[in-house]
């Protein structure tokens, strides 16, 4: 059965059968390890912020700084959803990845 040339270009513009694949350029073993590291970085940095949110608001609370304490609470969570976040980058991207390639 053959197509005329504008049924080709109506089906490729529908389907272009095009999918993630691992391994189609070079370079992505190196991109894969400066994602990990940054990811690894990012994780390190909010150890420290969470540390140093912990003692604003000890320090807050302790000489009756009451924006201090708040802005040690709101520090502490807020570094508190940037490590869920990092942690859970590799699962959300997957889930969300894995969800579109269902589209039809």
């Amino acid at each position: 059965m053959s197509m005329s040339l504008a049924d080709r270009v109506l089906y490729l513009a529908y389907d272009p059968g095009i999918s993630p694949k691992g391994g189609g350029l070079p370079g992505l073993s190196v991109l894969k390890n400066v994602v990990s590291s940054i990811n690894m970085f990012g994780i390190v940095a909010v150890v420290g912020a969470l540390a140093v949110s912990l003692a604003v608001w000890a320090w807050g609370h302790h000489t009756g700084g009451h924006q201090a304490e708040a802005n040690g609470k709101k520090g502490a969570v807020v570094a508190a959803g940037a490590a869920l976040g990092l942690g859970a980058a590799n699962g959300i991207v997957a889930f969300f990845s894995a969800l579109g390639s269902q589209v039809q």
